[in-house]
C-alpha cells in the first residue's frame, strides 16, 4: 500500500499539459487553499478570498454582499477599501435590469466603460474616484436562490474571459462564509 505524503508547492512534481505552464495560478490556489484551512471564522475566510483576488486580478476594488431579497436590500459583508465602502454599508435595490439578472435570476453581470457603470450604479462619482472603469458582479447561490454578490471593479477596457471564470471561482468560495455569516445574524 502507498505511503500518503502531504503536497507543498515545492513537492508537486512537474508534468507536461495542459497546466503545465500555470504556476503562479498554481501558486495562488496553494495559498489560497492554506489560508481558507486555516480560517477560523466566515470573516477569515472572506480575509483571505479577498487577498487572493486582489493578488490574482490585482489592482480593484472588491466587495462581498449578502442579498436580502425580501428587503430588497444589499449589505455589505466585506471591502477591500472600506473607507470608500464600509462594512455594514447597506443599500435598498428597486426593480431594474440589473436586479433581475444578477439578484433574481442569479446571472454574472459584466459591466465595461463609463456608461454601463453609470446605467447601474448610483454611486459611480465614487467608483470613478477610485479609478474602476469595469465591473464584474457575480451572484452567489445557495440552494436555488441568491443569497449575495461578489463584486470586482477595477481598470478595465474590457474583461477576459478567463478573468470573468477566475472571479466565478473565487466567488464560489465566498458562499459558505456569507452565508455563515447571513445565517448567524437572523
Amino acid at each position: 500500500m502507498g505511503q500518503l505524503k502531504h503536497a507543498t508547492p515545492h513537492s508537486v512534481p512537474q508534468a507536461s499539459g495542459p497546466l503545465s505552464d500555470a504556476g503562479p495560478l498554481i501558486a495562488q490556489v496553494s495559498l489560497l487553499c492554506d489560508a481558507l484551512r486555516q480560517a477560523r471564522e466566515p470573516a477569515a475566510a472572506l480575509d483571505a478570498i479577498g487577498a487572493a483576488t486582489l493578488r490574482t486580478l490585482g489592482p480593484g476594488l472588491l466587495t462581498i454582499n449578502a442579498w436580502h431579497a425580501d428587503v430588497h436590500r444589499i449589505e455589505r459583508l466585506w471591502s477591500s477599501d472600506i473607507a470608500a465602502y464600509p462594512v455594514g454599508g447597506h443599500k435598498t435595490k428597486g426593480d431594474s435590469p440589473w436586479r433581475r439578472q444578477l439578484l433574481e435570476r442569479g446571472e454574472v453581470f459584466v459591466g465595461e466603460g463609463d456608461d454601463a457603470l453609470a446605467a447601474v450604479f448610483d454611486d459611480v462619482q465614487v467608483i470613478r474616484t477610485l479609478g474602476c472603469t469595469a465591473v464584474v458582479n457575480v451572484p452567489l447561490g445557495y440552494q436555488g436562490s441568491v443569497i449575495g454578490t461578489f463584486n470586482y471593479l477595477a481598470d478595465r477596457a474590457i474583461w477576459s474571459a478567463a478573468e470573468v471564470a477566475a472571479l466565478r471561482l473565487l466567488a464560489a468560495l465566498a458562499v459558505a462564509p456569507v452565508q455563515a455569516l447571513t445565517a448567524a445574524r437572523t
